[in-house]
């Protein structure tokens, strides 16, 4: 086993904390807008909406290291090109939903983005079963997120 880089690891979880940041940062004042919702059963407080995401971004930036530290040629290659894809709709999928207001085009980008993760999770899985294991609390999110994106969809 090779040792940690430090410094490419810290890269690797600051890459999507900042697609996060600039993200809601691009959007607006999310909290209010969610406030203002009428929300399907089981929707969390706006605080756990931060939380989950710093985790998550955090976990798949230490999959993503490893993928990186790990893989070779093609599918190292393959398997980063399907994460920066993901990340990049991830970026845009709040923008949509609490900018735009576009509740079900937002609910075709989750579907999207969930497709992508799964893909890019199992494109990990080719490389580390570690980097596909992190991958998992973020897909497990994004269904929850798609549910609630179809209900406030329905329901507003």
């Amino acid at each position: 086993m090779k040792p940690i880089n430090l410094k490419r690891l810290i890269i690797a979880i600051l890459i999507p904390e900042a697609v996060g940041l600039l993200s809601s940062f691009v959007t607006g004042n999310i909290g209010n807008m969610y406030n203002s919702y009428t929300k399907p059963p089981l929707s969390p407080p706006g605080i756990v909406f931060p939380i989950a995401w710093v985790i998550l971004y955090a976990l798949m930036g230490i999959a993503s290291y490893i993928v990186y530290e790990e893989g070779k040629g093609e599918k190292k290659k393959e398997s980063l090109t399907f994460y920066a894809i993901q990340l990049a709709v991830n970026f845009i999928w709040p923008i949509i939903f609490f900018r735009f207001e576009a509740y079900w085009v937002a609910v075709v980008v989750i579907l999207i983005l969930l497709a992508l993760v799964v893909i890019t999770s199992f494109k990990f899985k080719e490389i580390s079963n570690t980097a596909f294991y992190l991958m998992i609390p973020y897909i497990a999110w994004l269904i929850f997120a798609t549910y609630l994106n179809i209900g406030v969809a329905v329901l507003n």
